[in-house]
């Protein structure tokens, strides 16, 4: 395409051909910004969506670039501006031809990595199933850097063959001496992939640790404890222990009430209070509807559990300890019992008659061990 270009310039003096490249690339370049891009917004503004209005203002200022310092690597292309000037054509292009390139190469760098980054932030703001792990946009900045890179060695002549000697070599050795931070790097991208939890997700390790997701990066995930306290777990870690995700496939989650009522309550009576004591409850949700289920019969009690849901799992301690409180109240007034265990005792008198019972016996002694008191018991049977 160059050569074509460069041809359109035949028959040219320096000055005309500079002029001309000059004033078709200033041209480019004002068109690009007040004709096209103007009326990309125009256009843009009258859709719903957000993504076109992001992709069109990180375009901008690629375009323009392009577009002004096209005309300069131009120039330094036309045989009668290379065969003018007074310096070496070679000279000619390290000075301008391939600086205009490598600027050229790095704004559309730039641009690739954040329009894509703007992106996926705009599309996790929608949640849902559309809800991307920001791992993703670690991955294609590494991708967009080490692109931009191989473009800029190839522009300046550089020869990677043994560059990419090199990298194996390093590659093993920075294998072996990060290879906590590679483990955790594979392991963030398998969680991408396995769609494991994103963020706001609320989730469960096989530890016991349990938090919301507020951040997810390419090393480890930030959870926030209902404690309040951050709690940083590598995601090499995470990849391997068993996780729970109480916040998928949807976010309520049932709670679960065990209570117990004595022994000849009328359970029909009871089960309906307990239901109505559910449904005044403002986090217990209407659908699916709370449910009363007879589990077992106890030593002391009809074991009994409340099924209900609420919107989210971290509103079930809270639930349960608003529901246990209406529920003692409830029972109360309606006199139903909650039993507890009781025990019967029961004490065998031992000893004498005439003395009555005692309370303590003592292991026998061997005779004339015994003493008392005053000396030697004498014997009884003298």
């Amino acid at each position: 395409m160059i050569p074509a270009l460069s041809a359109l310039f035949e028959g040219f003096s320096a000055v005309e051909a500079t002029v001309a490249v000059l004033a078709v690339s200033i041209v480019a370049a004002v068109g690009m910004e007040f004709v096209v891009l103007r009326v990309a917004r125009r256009v843009v503004s009258t859709t719903d969506s957000a993504y076109d209005d992001i992709v069109i203002s990180s375009l901008r200022a690629p375009l323009v670039v392009t577009a002004a310092l096209a005309g300069v690597f131009v120039l330094t292309q036309v045989p009668a501006i290379r065969s003018a000037v007074l310096v070496d054509p070679q000279l000619l292009d390290d000075i301008f031809g391939r600086p205009s390139l490598s600027v050229i190469v790095l704004v559309w760098a730039y641009a690739a990595n954040s329009v894509v980054n703007r992106l996926v932030a705009a599309v996790n703001e929608e949640g849902g199933r559309f809800d991307f792990a920001p791992v993703f946009s670690n991955v294609w900045t590494l991708a967009v850097l080490v692109g931009s890179v191989g473009t800029l060695l190839w522009l300046w002549g550089i020869e990677i063959t043994p560059l990419l000697g090199a990298a194996g070599v390093a590659g093993i050795a920075v294998g072996f001496a990060a290879k906590d931070t590679v483990a955790n790097f594979f392991g963030g991208i398998a969680l991408y992939f396995d769609d494991t939890y994103k963020i706001g997700d609320f989730i469960v390790l096989d530890d016991g640790t349990a938090g919301t997701v507020i951040k997810v990066g390419v090393r480890s995930t930030t959870l926030l404890t209902r404690d309040e306290v951050l709690v940083t777990v590598p995601n090499a870690a995470l990849n391997a222990a068993k996780v729970t995700n109480e916040s998928a496939p949807q976010r309520r989650r049932r709670v679960r009430v065990p209570i117990g009522v004595a022994y000849g309550t009328d359970i029909d009576a009871f089960e309906a209070l307990a239901i109505e004591v559910l449904l005044s409850e403002p986090l217990v949700l209407d659908s699916p509807k709370p449910r009363a289920r007879l589990r077992s019969f106890g030593d002391s009690a009809l074991q009994y559990e409340l099924l209900c849901w609420v919107n989210g799992p971290t509103r079930r301690r809270r639930a349960q300890h608003k529901l246990n409180r209406a529920l003692y109240k409830a029972l109360s007034d309606a006199d139903i019992e909650i039993p507890y265990p009781k025990r019967d005792l029961t004490v065998t008198a031992t000893g004498d008659a005439e003395f009555g019972p005692t309370t303590e016996r003592s292991s026998p002694r061997p005779a004339g061990d015994a003493e008392t008191a005053d000396g030697p018991v004498a014997d009884r049977t003298a």
